[in-house]
């Protein structure tokens, strides 16, 4: 291949996000022939609800094909901002609709980072947060986080690595890969110390609607300063329609709303009319349901898991995923997923994908998928695994 003559320092950087090349690989065997269980996508595979895909028809027989403000349709900002019900007061104002998380992920780090200034996140987190800082020019700080604080950062965490360069740490709650929580006390704790250092507290929140055992208040509760992120993608099974939104705080919303005239123009607007119907109440009984098919897939793989061999050293309390130490298996996670996917016929993702703190021993699994496929997915790896040579 030739080497392009022009191109930017920071491409090199920014690391393959290797679920998606596990993706690939599966689909070039499924092109092949073989038979993959997939539970290495972070993808609902639900279709999107019944009211959304009739509000994206109507919307498009509207000739609702035009863009909207920057910061998106005012009706679906003000549903959005009362989407938090009791947990907070959030005035729409506040309120950005985004082209999926990832797009308000942007917005924010392009609003709060100046090349060279610290953005701190846990490690093991979901690989895009880390690439987009990269994007610019961002100090990346990686802190460890193991089982004892569910992979989670803690204010102790953040006081003992704050740098002087740092102006932001992002955290997520449920987490990606872990699935795991941030107690609203510890996560208050955080935002008081990040604010008293003239910083900022982000948190992405794409899998709240995705808590399976106790009640969550959002970070919407805890105070008006901290960036939230979300997205229609995981909890309203909306994920090819490219929609999220962002709660800012309001002093930011004139800057963010600039940046996202300039980088975006405005979210999808067959997307926002459609994400109108997931927050109508008519659409909850649907999204409830689903969620408990989520919680009792949990129920199934986790002890399928640790009966398979894998130790999963933190319960995982949202999300679809779980992050299981493979260590037992006496071979890295990277060779144990390409064996899996190759041999077994069984697609999950390596610990590399997350970060770098002992990624070699952890695997993810995606319960995305259906009970049977889940049950399917657990014979073939407990057969390679106890008759490879």
């Amino acid at each position: 291949m030739t080497r392009p003559s022009v191109r930017s320092d920071r491409a090199p950087r920014i690391e393959p996000f290797r679920v998606m090349q596990i993706l690939q690989r599966a689909r070039q065997l499924q092109a092949q022939g073989k038979d993959i269980v997939h539970m290495e996508n972070g993808e609902p595979d639900f279709p999107s609800p019944p009211g959304v895909i009739a509000a994206g028809r109507t919307a498009l027989d509207a000739g609702h094909t035009h863009y909207t403000a920057a910061n998106g349709l005012p009706e679906l900002r003000a549903a959005s901002a009362s989407s938090y019900g009791d947990d907070a007061v959030v005035d729409a104002s506040r309120i950005l609709v985004s082209p999926g998380a990832s797009g308000a992920l942007q917005l924010v780090m392009a609003v709060l980072l100046n090349a060279g200034d610290g953005i701190m996140m846990a490690d093991p987190g979901y690989p895009c947060n880390r690439h987009i800082a990269s994007l610019f020019n961002a100090d990346i700080q990686l802190v460890p986080v193991d089982e004892t604080t569910g992979y989670q950062l803690t204010r102790e965490h953040v006081e003992a690595h704050w740098q002087a360069n740092t102006r932001a740490v992002l955290v997520a709650s449920p987490s990606n890969p872990t699935g795991t929580l941030i107690d609203p006390a510890e996560l208050a704790d955080i935002n008081e110390f990040v604010v008293s250092r003239d910083a900022r507290l982000i948190v992405d929140e794409i899998y709240h609607g995705l808590i399976y055992d106790e009640d969550v208040p959002s970070a919407a509760a805890i105070s008006e300063d901290i960036f939230i992120i979300n997205s229609f993608s995981k909890y309203y099974g909306m994920t090819g329609w490219r929609i999220g939104w962002l709660v800012m705080p309001v002093e930011y919303a004139e800057a963010v709303s600039r940046l996202a005239q300039n980088m975006f123009l405005a979210a999808p607007t067959l997307s926002q009319h459609a994400a109108l119907a997931a927050l109508d109440e008519a659409t909850e009984p649907e999204l409830l349901r689903r969620k408990d098919i989520f919680r009792k897939r949990r129920g199934y793989l986790l002890p399928a898991l640790e009966d398979a061999g894998f130790i999963v050293r933190t319960r995982p309390s949202g999300a679809f995923y779980i992050y299981a130490d493979c260590t037992a298996y006496g071979q890295d996670s990277d060779a144990l997923c390409e064996q899996l996917l190759e041999q077994a016929g069984v697609a999950v993702t390596p610990g590399s994908d997350f970060g770098h703190h002992d990624s070699s021993r952890y695997v993810r699994f995606s319960y995305a998928n259906t009970l049977d496929k889940l049950e399917q997915g657990v014979r073939r790896m407990k057969n390679y695994l106890e008759n490879r040579s």
